[in-house]
């Protein structure tokens, strides 16, 4: 840890958006309102419902409509949808105030494979640079004092191979160019990493490198797929030099169609970055307690098992909450869930312990 490590997080939890556009298109409307009110009680400040996209790439954000109309909106959050055109805009925009999608912060996003751009946005690498001039053109109109830079798949693609430092940093001195000419300051940076390249050494490097160059950048927001099982690492790394904004979905939920790995490509879940973020002393602004319950609602509405530890192992126990030392044997994971339903879950289970032991919980501090 260094000086730099935050005091506090924006943790995103990205259930309802990528966590369900990935799964079935047949689950319930009123399971996903269920779900969406679970997370709505978890303490987040920004909670989005899902998508505005067309359905025939996205069915199960089919029912978006269905579930703008039908959810209670929670006093204290804020409710927002991804949009990714102009009618999918139009059509978020006409639930507002009840869900806002209207732009507070002006920004450019390119990606690094123009594979990757072609397959998910229908667009070349080189129109998407394209239309970062009239982002920024846009955004001086509007009076903007600052700018955001959105890198994405920065670190490596599955159709192109890994992508260098002086790659990345050479497209994100051209973005930032375009902001410069306009008289506008960068003040925050995004990784999209839909393809899950991140690895520590790889986010350290780039932070660090960015941070010299551009000491404006005040921010960095981190959306990295944990496909190769290595991002709680990688989130470490950049909570260490400072990073605040994180995205995290519930069991780890969500995943990517165009990517080549499907859910594969997941999150970190929300239960297990909360947990770390707490035991280093970072606030969150999340009552862990109830992100366990949502996640736990979360694999009852998706109909299988996630990939979440903390919702299954439950946090580190303290005080009353330690284990009783007769314990019996704990092997499955409905047992192991005794630390939120009880010990009704493990009754008949043979315990290792001697009868009349005297080993007693403050002779083990």
């Amino acid at each position: 840890m260094t000086d730099l490590l935050p005091r506090s997080v924006n943790i995103f939890d990205d259930t309802m958006r990528e966590g369900l556009q990935i799964e079935s298109a047949d689950i319930e409307v009123s399971e996903k309102l269920r779900l969406l009110d679970a997370v709505s009680e978890m303490g987040a400040k920004t909670v989005t419902i899902g998508s505005f996209a067309h359905p025939e790439w996205t069915p199960s954000m089919a029912c978006i409509d269905e579930i703008a109309t039908a959810f209670e909106p929670k006093p204290g959050v804020t409710y927002t949808a991804a949009v990714f055109n102009k009618r999918g805009y139009d059509r978020a925009d006409g639930y507002y105030p009840k869900l806002n999608v209207r732009q507070r912060r002006f920004g450019t996003h390119v990606e690094l494979c123009d594979t990757f751009a072609r397959r998910n946005y229908n667009r070349t690498q080189s129109e998407m640079m394209a239309a970062a001039d009239a982002s920024v053109a846009g955004a001086k109109a509007q009076g903007a004092e600052s700018g955001t830079v959105a890198l994405g798949n920065p670190f490596g693609s599955n159709f192109e191979g890994e992508f260098t430092l002086a790659r990345r940093m050479e497209l994100l001195d051209l973005m930032v160019g375009k902001w410069h000419s306009a008289g506008i300051e960068v003040r925050r940076v995004s990784f999209l990493d839909a393809m899950g390249w991140n690895m520590p050494h790889r986010v350290r490097e780039t932070i660090l490198a960015i941070r010299e160059k551009y000491p404006e950048i005040e921010t960095y927001h981190m959306h990295l797929h944990n496909t190769r099982g290595v991002t709680i690492a990688s989130y470490y790394e950049a909570l260490t030099l400072g990073a605040t904004d994180f995205d995290t979905s519930l069991g780890g939920m969500g995943g990517c169609p165009y990517c080549g790995n499907g859910r594969a490509a997941g999150h970190v879940p929300t239960e297990d970055f909360v947990t770390m973020c707490h035991e280093m002393e970072i606030e969150t602004g999340y009552d862990l307690d109830k992100v366990i319950q949502a996640a736990r609602i979360a694999e009852e509405v998706v109909g299988h098992s996630l990939w979440g530890h903390v919702s299954k192992a439950g946090p580190l126990p303290r005080g009353e909450a330690l284990y009783p030392a007769d314990m019996p044997f704990v092997e499955t994971l409905e047992q192991a869930a005794h630390f939120c339903d009880g010990p009704a879950v493990y009754e008949g289970q043979i315990s290792p312990w001697r009868e009349g032991d005297a080993l007693t919980r403050e002779s083990k501090a």
